[in-house]
């Protein structure tokens, strides 16, 4: 993983005043936990037949574009590989979104982002696990 390319871009994404993260898998949870939120609005304002906010695109955008540079396809191999096509389905809807084309999925966008999202927080617990 290329943690400080991640880091350096969630930094220029995040609000002001939010704390520096160090510990790379830390910086994977925090931008998935971003994307998903991300994902939620853009899908509630979908649902009331809203303009997606452009700020939430571009979040989402750039989480995707952290996700994707952090993998490893070397050591990653085919789980790799899949992660980054969940990246590149979700890239896909937040785009069809952002030009208001109404057959973007984003709830099952949302979906796959919060599953990869659950798997992290349980690989996080059990490395907190193994280092205590």
């Amino acid at each position: 993983m290329n943690i400080a390319l991640a880091r350096s871009r969630y930094k220029q994404a995040a609000a002001i005043g939010e704390p520096e993260i160090h510990d790379p898998h830390e910086v994977i949870h925090v931008t998935l936990r971003e994307l998903e939120r991300s994902l939620g609005v853009m899908e509630q304002l979908q649902k009331a037949e809203r303009a997606t906010a452009g700020e939430h695109a571009n979040r989402s955008l750039t989480a995707i574009y952290i996700l994707q540079s952090s993998l490893d396809f070397e050591k990653g191999g085919d789980l790799a590989t899949n992660l980054f096509q969940v990246y590149e389905y979700v890239r896909f809807h937040v785009l069809k979104a952002w030009r208001n084309e109404g057959d973007a999925e984003l709830g099952q966008a949302k979906l796959a982002i919060g599953e990869i999202l659950s798997a992290w927080q349980t690989i996080g617990d059990q490395v907190g696990e193994r280092s205590e």
